[in-house]
């Protein structure tokens, strides 16, 4: 799988994040770290734990992140749930969260398959 065909996967913007990034390289290493960032777990558990605070500055970090890097779908997803928490809990943040969920997971499975295709 090329970088190329990860961001198709995950529903992203190569061009985008090429474009600011400048250098393929830079854009696969920011990719692979994303693996490692905690700001979803992080979410997961406040959402749970009825921390909409704290939610609400995971939900931003990874807003933040995925529009750095051009991850689309999950920019929307997350952003709006970041708007739906901004001052506490409203109603549709749950369905918004559970949006967010799927997003995470779909940009997750195109990234780890684009990293298990490195050591082929």
């Amino acid at each position: 799988m090329t970088l190329q065909e990860c961001y198709t996967a995950l529903g992203g913007d190569f061009d985008g994040v090429l474009g600011r990034l400048r250098s393929e390289a830079l854009v696969k290493k920011f990719v692979l770290k994303f693996l490692d960032d905690p700001s979803y777990d992080l979410l997961c558990r406040s959402m749970a734990g009825e921390d909409y605070g704290e939610a609400f500055r995971a939900a931003h970090t990874i807003k933040g992140v995925c529009q750095n890097l051009d991850f689309t779908t999950l920019y929307r997803s997350s952003a709006q749930l970041c708007e739906a928490l901004r001052n506490g809990f409203q109603p549709e943040a749950p369905a918004l969260a559970q949006q967010v969920n799927a997003d995470y997971e779909q940009t997750v499975s195109a990234i780890r398959a684009f990293r298990d295709s490195l050591s082929q």
